[in-house]
């Protein structure tokens, strides 16, 4: 069975790593529309937090328009969302995200294959890259 999410440890601070692939995702044209820092809303609720754990929500519009355009179903899936977080277990950091081909094929529509394959291809570069 092929895994849902393609993630990789990083030795960078979850601060840092947030930054970094922020950055390497803008380089290819993807923006991030939101970071959500999962402690700090856990804390304004009253609730202990966990080891650090952010999503970054990212979206390349022309990418976008065109999938809505084939498919306003792929909306479920939008924006992309993108992990980092310590890992509670090893305490490294990871950067991670789902792998835009396996919730694509939710929608079950072929026409959007290539384009789920190109932006899986995009992401994992930046992430990568910001793994370092």
């Amino acid at each position: 069975m092929k895994s849902f999410m393609y993630q990789v440890p990083t030795e960078k601070s979850v601060d840092q790593a947030v930054k970094d692939v922020g950055a390497t995702l803008l380089e290819r044209q993807f923006g991030v529309l939101w970071d959500l820092d999962i402690n700090q809303k856990l804390a304004e609720k009253g609730i202990e937090t966990e080891p650090p754990f952010r999503i970054l929500e990212v979206c390349s519009a022309p990418r976008a328009k065109k999938a809505l355009s084939t498919n306003q179903a792929v909306g479920f899936f939008l924006p992309c969302k993108v992990l980092v977080y310590e890992d509670r277990t090893t305490h490294r950091t990871m950067i991670g995200y789902a792998k835009p081909e396996m919730l694509i094929g939710l929608a079950q529509d072929d026409r959007l294959a290539s384009l789920a394959q190109e932006v899986d291809q995009i992401m994992r570069q930046a992430v990568d890259q910001a793994a370092g």
